[in-house]
């Protein structure tokens, strides 16, 4: 796990390179809207985050006086980065097919595909609660399935096979074929993970 002092550090390096960057660049490929002028609007699950220019401070929306988690940040931060015109391609994918995703592959499972199994294989009820709360849509795929746009350009899926007596519960996160375009390997691992858990968390 990363020590705080390296969260610190790939702040600090993203956001000398975006304050490089116009506003209006990073909104106009990121998605995100911009307020009063020098602020992004950046919807994030079940929160909304203000992200001042051109020294990146977040602030939470609903409650100011709450600390942004730091890895909540870096993520923004790094899918803002990818400063990137593609569009979603509507293409589903495996993590494993994310390039460069083989490394990081064991700690995706770890992360969110064995977690988001362990948790909603034997409740599909919780997720069916949870998943609108994150503005989930639900797709006709498993048992239950949702499609989740976590950031306006990287759309992520869900989709859970219900455990019985004969046949142990599955669990199947997919990614938009574009996704490699705006995150790392290691970013989609944990984008995964942060859906997974605050899904879990709402469930309760």
């Amino acid at each position: 796990m990363a020590r705080v002092d390296d969260y610190v550090n790939a702040k600090k390096i993203a956001v000398k390179a975006l304050a490089l960057e116009s506003l209006e660049a990073i909104a106009g490929t990121s998605g995100f809207s911009i307020t009063d002028g020098r602020t992004l609007t950046v919807p994030f699950l079940n929160r909304t985050y203000f992200v001042s220019y051109p020294d990146f401070v977040f602030n939470d929306a609903d409650e100011p006086e709450k600390e942004v988690p730091i890895a909540e940040q870096i993520l923004i931060l790094h899918y803002i980065a990818a400063m990137s015109d593609i569009i979603p391609s509507g293409k589903w994918i495996a993590y494993r097919e994310i390039p460069g995703a083989a490394f990081y592959f064991s700690a995706f499972v770890k992360r969110a595909a064995d977690p988001a199994k362990k948790v909603f294989g034997e409740n599909i009820a919780a997720l069916n609660v949870a998943a609108p709360m994150i503005n989930g849509k639900k797709i006709e795929e498993g048992d239950a399935g949702f499609e989740f746009s976590v950031f306006p350009k990287v759309p992520l899926r869900i989709i859970i096979w219900e455990g019985d007596e004969e046949f142990e519960a599955s669990a199947n996160i997919l990614f938009d074929k574009t996704a490699g375009n705006f995150l790392s390997p290691e970013d989609a691992a944990w984008l995964a993970g942060m859906v997974v858990y605050r899904l879990a968390a709402l469930g309760r």
